[in-house]
């Protein structure tokens, strides 16, 4: 069906050629002399857009313009007119129009006009469609290829910036191209891993990414000055395709300095990775150091209860002494408290504040039906990431921040997969209950091919509370399942979405410094 156009001026005869062109085009031109003549076919009419004369007896174009809006909101309106001022062209843009053009108008300012406002979607989807399909071969061998870390940050940037692209087109051919060309990295990205990871904790090799335990050493402590405040801002869970997602709310309030990819340690779990974030040591090295703030898997408790303390430690080793503030949020009462109280921290050299909304949101597409529906693929649970954001403390937060020139840091320990195909296993009472990465004895069952062993846990710097202990990691989107049961979890876990193993979406973690505008 041809794109419909309402022309409404009350000089339509003369604009006889400019409707010739258009059909020509292929459109539908239906002409209206009057703003009540335009209101009585939009009765009986569907139109896809109309171009509105701002000039007109009687029923002038911006009245016209009103009684539209309040009929028919989802309509463009392109208003037309000879008066360049200031004032009509705000009344027209405060009442929602779509574009706005200055007679006498030329049948190319005409189609620009209609391409951009009506044949947009279609051409942006042509264009991405083209351009991914073009990158797809190229993309393809730099998967297969020998990657270095710098090299796969980058890959995996490029295909969180396509995903966000195709996203928008709903084309679920080139979708599915994409997450098939995703899996294919995630197989490769976990072999890589598997090669350097225990070379990388222990300092063997010319090469190693900034890792939990040395990201705030890295990218936050040189940025401190005791003369100035700063926030850190700890997202739990943020994936980088989410905050790529997020960025766009705060693009009047900052501008990115620096935005890199850091690498959490294994197990990607909070109880792992977060610790290790703010105390600068791998998790055994904590409990050797301070088995006082470190639970084991077995113990009862929350296992990041001594965050705040762990942080104060790490300042001091990095002879930091200067006051700071800790505060984790875990709802929106005690945000508001932590808000109200902004203008006391802006005397501190450094705050921290943890969200858990992400992390929430993960384990309760696992538990509550109605949120697994809500975020039940990739494109959904960014949706509703954002959502969030929104209509958080936390974007009041940062707005307050930008209003008062204080620059802000944002990261997180660890990300997500949706996880699809179940690995059988058997173990004992004593095995922990994450799907992406198990802790148990040498009795474990497992299809060892297909996960990641650690068997000697000293080496990767995890606690070893028994002698026969290892870690097994879950690679691409698996998770593992018990033998006994196992229909049942796989009907209650798969498509969702879990973190623990090895994988780009978990482990290739944003780390970004944000400045006032």
């Amino acid at each position: 069906m041809n794109t419909k156009i309402l022309w409404v001026d009350d000089e339509i005869d003369l604009l006889k050629p400019h409707i010739l062109f258009l059909q020509a085009k292929g459109y539908d031109v239906v002409p209206a002399m009057s703003g009540i003549e335009a209101l009585d076919i939009l009765e009986k009419e569907f139109v896809n857009i109309i171009f509105l004369d701002e000039n007109m007896p009687g029923l002038s174009g911006l009245e016209t313009l009103q009684r539209i809006k309040k009929l028919y909101p989802h309509i463009p309106v392109v208003m037309i007119t000879k008066s360049e001022e200031e004032h009509i062209m705000e009344d027209a843009i405060g009442s929602n129009i779509s574009d706005y053009l200055i007679k006498p108008v030329n049948p190319n300012q005409i189609l620009l006009c209609l391409k951009k406002n009506i044949d947009k979607k279609e051409l942006v989807s042509n264009k991405v469609t083209i351009n991914y399909q073009q990158s797809f071969r190229e993309l393809s061998m730099r998967i297969s290829d020998r990657l270095s870390i710098k090299e796969w940050e980058d890959l995996y940037k490029e295909l969180v910036n396509w995903e966000l692209q195709i996203e928008k087109i709903e084309d679920e051919s080139i979708a599915e191209m994409l997450s098939a060309q995703k899996e294919e990295a995630n197989v490769q990205f976990a072999k890589f891993v598997q090669a350097n990871y225990l070379n990388w904790v222990n300092g063997r090799g010319s090469e190693k990414p900034i890792q939990s335990h040395t990201v705030l050493k890295e990218k936050l402590f040189p940025n401190l000055n005791e003369q100035k405040s700063a926030f850190l801002f700890v997202i739990d869970n943020l994936r980088y395709d989410q905050w790529r997602s997020i960025y766009p709310i705060l693009h009047d309030y900052y501008y990115i300095e620096d935005e890199s990819i850091c690498y959490s340690i294994l197990p990607t779990a909070t109880h792992y990775a977060r610790n290790a974030l703010f105390s600068g040591l791998m998790p055994s090295t904590i409990a050797k150091k301070y088995p006082q703030l470190w639970l084991n898997e077995g113990d009862n408790g929350s296992k990041n209860q001594y965050e705040e303390e762990l942080l104060g430690e790490y300042l001091k080793r990095y002879g930091k002494n200067f006051k700071y503030s800790y505060a984790k949020i875990l709802n929106a009462d005690y945000g508001k408290k932590v808000f109200d109280n902004f203008h006391q921290l802006l005397k501190n050299p450094l705050n921290v504040i943890v969200f858990n909304f992400v992390d929430m949101l993960s384990h309760a597409g696992t538990d509550v039906n109605v949120v697994r529906e809500l975020a039940d693929d990739e494109k959904s649970y960014r949706s509703v990431t954002v959502s969030w954001f929104e209509n958080s403390i936390l974007l009041e937060m940062l707005k307050y921040l930008s209003e008062k020139k204080i620059p802000v840091f944002i990261t997180t320990d660890h990300g997500t997969i949706k996880v699809d195909r179940p690995l059988k296993m058997v173990g004992e009472r004593d095995v922990n209950t994450n799907l992406r990465y198990k802790v148990g004895r040498s009795s474990m069952d497992y299809p060892a091919k297909e996960v990641f062993e650690i068997k000697n846990p000293d080496e990767a710097f995890l606690p070893k509370e028994n002698l026969t202990q290892r870690f097994i990691f879950a690679t691409r989107s698996d998770f593992f399942a018990y033998q006994n049961n196992f229909n049942q979890y796989v009907n209650l876990y798969k498509n969702t979405f879990q973190h623990g193993g090895i994988s780009m979406e978990e482990m290739l973690i944003p780390f970004v410094k944000l400045l006032p505008k």
